[in-house]
């Protein structure tokens, strides 16, 4: 079984936990999570809107809030607004909870 090295890209904090991602917009399906850059240390997420006006990060925090089950209102960009690699601040959120999840969809 392969090592769950996605747990690098987790941080945890006292008010939740910070995730590192690498975003692909404009793809033809919605993954989120889609995989692990075990590179460059970062959750692989593909969304289907493009990155203009602030879409593809719209749908970027409201598929997260729906894979964790919490408000959209409790996901922020901590940096990378423009990039394809962000950082997101994810409250309420704990680090045994985000490996769970995440752990779902990503062992392969």
């Amino acid at each position: 079984m392969r090592s769950m090295s996605f747990e690098e890209a987790i941080k945890s904090l006292d008010s939740g936990i910070i995730v590192d991602i690498e975003v692909t917009p404009g793809s033809r399906s919605l993954s989120v999570p889609s995989g692990y850059n075990e590179w460059r240390k970062r959750i692989e997420v593909k969304l289907t809107r493009n990155a203009q006006k602030g879409k593809a990060n719209e749908q970027l925090i409201e598929s997260l809030a729906e894979l964790f089950g919490i408000c959209s209102s409790d996901i922020f960009i901590s940096s990378g607004a423009t990039s394809s690699k962000k950082s997101l601040l994810i409250k309420g959120v704990s680090y045994q909870q985000a490996v769970l999840v995440f752990g779902k969809h990503l062992k392969g």
